[in-house]
């Protein structure tokens, strides 16, 4: 338990990537109704053409 609490005070950044990554997949694959994953996909395109 004490390793995990500094594990995360250590690496905030990287915690609330792998949180909102999860709820991101969450959202897609159980609460997400068609119009929604269609913006979404327009909304990933984007930002991948603007990591490239």
């Amino acid at each position: 338990m004490k390793a995990n609490r500094r594990w995360k005070n250590k690496n905030r950044d990287k915690q609330r990537n792998y949180q909102y990554g999860s709820y991101a997949r969450k959202f897609i694959r159980e609460i997400a109704n068609e119009k929604q994953l269609n913006e979404l996909e327009i909304l990933i395109k984007e930002r991948k053409n603007l990591l490239k």
